[in-house]
């Protein structure tokens, strides 16, 4: 077995310079106050941010569901409707939130939170294990205030947690191949991070594990890595994480395993415009489209990696001396989403999450090799660029508490809260279809309209209702509601209309 030394020495060419990076005492201070200052911000814009539909507000309302409910086998998409589309880890880490912390932001994303300060964890671990505790806290500040992890380290969906579960095993896997010291706790951790991988989003985690992975043993003919992993012990362990869940979902729900294995992991990226979504439509979009979403995704690190391209030569001797494959396991790695989705028919950006860990650790090692310790223009640059994201980053943040209609957000909360107020038993309608951060804030109780019987329905009950419109629609539901409902006004994306209280008053 091919065995790497943990106490490399300085500048040892397998994996970049090793020990000082060259930071003063000033630099490190500076990328810990910049590092401490994200995560404050990141904090903040949890608790503050309303949720949005279409995503995030769609899995919190699954989340709440599932705690009235009780029902934590089968999310569910409506009541008694499951939600076939996705594994539950990330539903049953926002609805434990929700149960410890009180239904709401904090609650919803706390453990999301969680899931990326590990990822953040992970990262810097592996990072000073191999090449230096100073590229290490490079490298975890660049992760953080990269637009999309930052976006998706807090927000309620699948992604986040998968990519837990990707680095889990990606770390483990190459820890367990390269180190001599035998301990094969790294190698039950790389099962572990497969069985988070099934439980977060499904095959599609095993599928950007174990092809980098395999490419990486195939293209160094590294075969006899393979057999350094505790396949019996840990396969047993995999199998015991993950199929008493998928075992109970199918006998509870038949049908949900062929849906989920067959339409939402081939169906899904093979066929444009994908219409046998049960929950929504297919995101299609240009085939190769998921290249310029990681350029995107990656700022404002895309720029340092541009200008890194152009020393192509130099980069091509530091690969070339790396006879341990540090660099090609981590290029690997971070370009393995893109290698899958290229020909994918439906995407979206957060596809590209779980290669950003690699993304970081590569950049920040090639550089340390083929650059050398940063120069005053490099410290100066990465300052800059430190500065202007977190600028960004807290300018959306204050203004998601001070003003949120300046963000023009997707989410009902504000005509909600406006209904709400007026009477608490208001019930709140939608023109048109369902708006799951309604249905969240209302604790379930929003419904859809879809027809003009409904609305005219709505004045013959006993019921005091609001009606929300988009503007596209409103002289036309104004008309439909008639005398009995007074337009409030916009709050967000929506007018409200509100029917006057049971003895005929105007609201």
């Amino acid at each position: 077995m091919v065995t790497l030394d943990t106490n490399i020495p300085a500048q040892h060419p397998s994996v970049g310079i090793r020990g000082s990076f060259g930071l003063t005492l000033q630099d490190r201070r500076f990328l810990i106050a910049a590092l401490l200052m994200l995560l404050a911000i990141r904090l903040l814009f949890m608790l503050w941010l309303p949720f949005t539909d279409t995503t995030e507000a769609r899995y919190v309302e699954i989340a709440r569901k599932m705690i009235e409910t009780g029902d934590w086998i089968t999310p569910q998409f409506d009541y008694d409707v499951p939600f076939w589309g996705k594994p539950p880890l990330h539903t049953w880490f926002s609805a434990l939130g929700m149960q410890i912390f009180g239904v709401g932001g904090f609650g919803a994303r706390i453990f999301i939170l969680l899931s990326g300060l590990s990822v953040l964890g992970l990262t810097g671990v592996f990072m000073k294990r191999y090449v230096g505790a100073e590229q290490a806290l490079v490298a975890v500040v660049a992760l953080l205030s990269s637009v999309l992890f930052f976006g998706a380290s807090a927000f309620v969906m699948t992604d986040m947690v998968m990519t837990l579960g990707i680095t889990l095993s990606m770390v483990a896997f190459f820890t367990q191949v390269t180190d001599q010291t035998g301990q094969r706790i790294w190698g039950h951790l790389f099962f572990v991070g497969l069985a988070v991988g099934l439980l977060a989003k499904g095959p599609v985690a095993l599928v950007l594990t174990l092809m980098p992975i395999g490419l990486w043993i195939l293209i160094g003919r590294r075969w006899s890595l393979v057999w350094a992993l505790p396949w019996r012990t840990g396969m047993a362990l995999l199998l015991a994480l993950t199929l008493p869940w998928y075992i109970a979902a199918e006998l509870k729900t038949p049908g949900f395993l062929r849906y989920f294995l067959i339409g939402e992991h081939f169906e899904r990226f093979t066929v444009s415009g994908w219409q046998g979504d049960l929950y929504g439509s297919g995101h299609a979009r240009a085939k190769g489209l998921i290249w310029l979403y990681w350029i995107a995704a990656f700022l404002p690190w895309t720029l340092f990696a541009g200008w890194l391209v152009w020393r192509v030569k130099k980069i091509a001797k530091v690969v070339r001396e790396d006879t341990r494959g540090w660099h090609s396991y981590l290029l690997l790695w971070a370009l393995a989403p893109m290698l899958l989705f290229t020909p994918a028919a439906n995407i979206l950006a957060a596809y590209t999450l779980p290669g950003m860990p690699a993304a970081v650790l590569l950049l920040v090692s090639l550089w340390s090799s083929v650059q050398g310790p940063p120069g005053r223009a490099a410290r100066t640059v990465f300052g800059i660029s430190i500065g202007v994201v977190t600028a960004l980053f807290a300018t959306i943040t204050l203004l998601s508490k001070v003003a949120p209609e300046a963000l023009n957000l997707k989410s009902q909360q504000a005509l909600v809260t406006q209904a709400l107020e007026i009477d608490p038993q208001m019930r709140v309608s939608y023109w048109g279809g369902r708006s799951y951060s309604a249905e969240f804030y209302t604790a379930g109780k929003a419904q859809a309209i879809t027809d003009t019987g409904g609305l005219a329905a709505l004045a013959s009950d006993d019921v005091r209702d609001a009606v929300a419109v988009s503007p596209g629609a409103l002289d036309h539901v104004s008309e439909a509601l008639g005398q009995r409902f007074t337009n409030l006004g916009k709050f967000g994306r929506n007018f409200l209309f509100v029917e006057a209280g049971i003895t005929g008053e105007k609201p």
